[in-house]
C-alpha cells in the first residue's frame, strides 16, 4: 500500500517514496535531558511512533532504520547543574532513563539508534572543518558561526523574511557576527562548562550542530525523513538543512515532517498558569495508553488542544474498545492487516489518526453487534492489527477493564453479593453494589447464569 505524506519543505502532500525500499532511513529530534518530558514533548514521539510502525508494516520491520537522539550538551543543562549542584552526568543520566520510561509507558517502541551528542563530538569538529574549508563558516574570538550569506537559499524551510531570520538567530548579534543572521557552530566554554579540545580553542558545539553530525554518522549524507515538533522549523532545521548540504554539497533530506503545536486548556502551557502537565505526573492519573489515544485524537499537522477531560474522554474510548475485545473473547482470531483494511488506509493518508481511530470503533460495533462468527472474527482479527498500528490495545482486555489495585477487595465484595442475590437478600445486594460504585469505582454486571462481572467505570 501507498503511503503519502506532507513536505513541510514543499508544502505539499505526495506519495512517499524511499531513497532505499529495503533501508527506509529516518531521524527525529529527541529530548534535552535536565527535566521530565511534558505533553508537548511527547506528541512528536507517538506521532513518530506511528509512523514508524506503518513503515516497518509496508516495507518490513527489518527495514526501516528510526534515529532519535539524545541532547546531553546544552545550555540548559548546564544551568540545571549549576542550580542543583549535581554533576551533568547525573542530571542528563537520570532524566535519559525517565524518558525512555514515560515513553515506554506510552507505548512508543524504542528507536533503532539513539545517539547521544557527547558521543559525537568528532563528528561535529569535522563538519565544522568543511564548512571552513569551503568558505560557509568562519572563526571570530572562540566562536565558529555559520555565514549564512554562503547559502543562497537559506530560509527556505521556514520561508522566513530577513528580519525573522535575524531575530531567530541563538546567538545575540555580537561584534564578532560578519551577519546577524549567523549562528553558532562552536563556543568557548570556561571550566565550570562542559569542552572538548578543537582547533578553534576549548569549547562545545551549538544545538544545530549535533543533529547534522548524529544524523549523518547513522543515516547517511542523504536521507528520507526527518521529524520533529512545529517549534523545530526555525531555526533549529533550517540551520540543520544550510549545514549539512554546505558541508556536503548534496541534498540532506527527503521529507520534512513537523506535528503541530500542543495547547492546554485553550492556552500555551505553562507552570505559571498551572496548566503544564508531564508525561511523568500524567502517569499517576492515568494508563499510558490512555495518554497516546488523546495525543492521536487530532491529526498530526492540526494543533492539539490538551485536557484533563478529553484524557478522560481518551480512557473512556479505550474502555469501549476494549470492552468490544473483552466481549469477544471466545472468538478465536489472530491480528489481520486485510481486516484492518480502512484503518491502514486512513493512516497511509498522512497519518489520519483521527478516521483511523474512528474505523476502529467501527469495528468495535461490529463485534458488540454480533453476526456471524466468521464477520466476528474478521472484526476482531482488524481491531487487534489496528492496535498494532497505533500502538493501542496492547493489555489483555479484562485486566484492562479492572484496572490496578483492590482487585483483591473487589473480588470479596463482588462475591459476597453473589452470596447474597443466592440468599434472596436484595437489598444486601444493592449495598454492596452502591458501595462498589462510591468506594471503589467499579460497575457490576450480572449475568442470566447468576455469576457477575466487574469492570472499572
Amino acid at each position: 500500500m501507498a503511503i503519502s505524506l506532507y513536505n513541510t519543505l514543499s508544502r505539499s502532500k505526495k506519495r512517499f517514496e524511499p531513497i532505499d525500499p529495503g533501508n527506509v532511513r529516518m531521524y527525529v529530534c529527541g529530548p534535552t535531558v535536565y527535566d521530565y518530558a511534558h505533553i508537548g514533548n511527547a506528541r512528536p514521539v507517538v506521532v513518530f511512533d506511528v509512523l514508524y510502525r506503518l513503515l516497518r508494516h509496508v516495507h518490513g520491520e527489518g527495514s526501516v532504520t528510526y534515529v532519535r537522539n539524545i541532547t546531553d550538551v546544552d545550555d540548559k543543562i548546564i544551568e540545571a547543574a549549576r542550580a542543583s549542584g549535581e554533576p551533568i552526568d547525573a542530571i542528563t543520566g537520570r532524566y535519559s532513563q525517565v524518558f525512555r520510561d514515560d515513553m515506554a509507558a506510552l507505548g512508543a517502541l524504542p528507536p533503532d539508534v539513539e545517539p547521544r551528542a557527547t558521543d559525537h563530538i568528532a563528528e561535529m569538529i569535522a563538519m565544522i572543518g568543511r564548512l571552513i574549508g569551503k568558505g560557509h563558516a568562519y572563526g571570530a574570538e572562540g566562536h565558529v558561526l555559520f555565514s549564512v550569506a554562503t547559502m543562497a537559499d537559506y530560509g527556505r524551510l521556514s520561508r522566513h523574511g530577513r528580519d525573522e531570520l535575524i531575530a531567530g538567530a541563538r546567538v545575540e548579534i555580537a561584534p564578532y557576527k560578519r551577519d546577524p543572521a549567523d549562528f553558532v557552530l562552536w563556543k568557548p566554554s570556561d571550566a565550570d562548562q562542559p569542552g572538548w579540545g578543537s582547533p578553534w580553542g576549548y569549547g562545545r558545539p551549538g544545538w544545530h550542530l549535533e543533529c547534522s553530525a548524529m544524523s549523518r554518522k547513522h543515516l547517511g549524507e542523504t536521507f528520507d525523513i526527518h521529524g520533529g515538533g512545529q517549534d523545530l522549523i526555525f531555526p533549529h532545521h533550517e540551520n540543520e538543512i544550510a549545514q549539512s548540504t554546505c558541508a556536503h554539497g548534496g541534498k540532506f533530506v527527503n521529507l520534512w515532517m513537523h506535528n503541530g503545536y500542543v495547547t492546554v486548556d485553550g492556552e500555551k502551557m505553562s507552570k505559571s498558569l498551572g496548566n503544564f502537565h508531564t508525561v511523568h505526573d500524567l502517569l499517576d492519573r492515568a494508563p499510558g495508553e490512555a495518554i497516546r489515544l488523546a495525543l492521536l485524537t487530532a491529526q498530526y499537522r492540526q494543533p492539539l488542544d490538551f485536557s484533563l477531560d478529553g484524557l478522560d474522554r481518551a480512557k473512556s474510548a479505550l474502555d469501549r474498545l476494549y470492552t468490544a475485545l473483552a466481549s469477544a473473547s471466545e472468538v478465536k482470531a489472530e491480528s489481520d492487516a486485510d481486516a484492518a483494511g480502512p484503518v491502514i488506509e486512513a493512516l497511509s493518508d498522512d497519518l489520519n489518526t483521527p478516521k483511523a481511530l474512528a474505523e476502529m470503533h467501527a469495528l468495535a460495533g461490529q463485534l458488540n453487534r454480533g453476526g456471524s462468527d466468521e464477520e466476528r472474527a474478521r472484526a476482531k482479527a482488524g481491531l487487534l492489527f489496528a492496535g498494532e498500528l497505533t500502538g493501542l490495545l496492547a493489555q489483555d482486555p479484562g485486566s484492562w477493564l479492572k484496572g490496578e489495585g483492590g482487585e483483591d477487595t473487589i473480588e470479596i465484595l463482588v462475591a459476597a453479593r453473589c452470596r447474597a442475590r443466592t440468599e434472596r437478600d436484595f437489598a444486601e445486594a444493592d449495598r454492596i453494589r452502591d458501595e462498589l460504585m462510591s468506594i471503589h469505582n467499579v460497575v457490576v454486571e450480572d449475568r442470566p447464569d447468576g455469576t457477575s462481572e466487574w469492570r472499572r467505570a
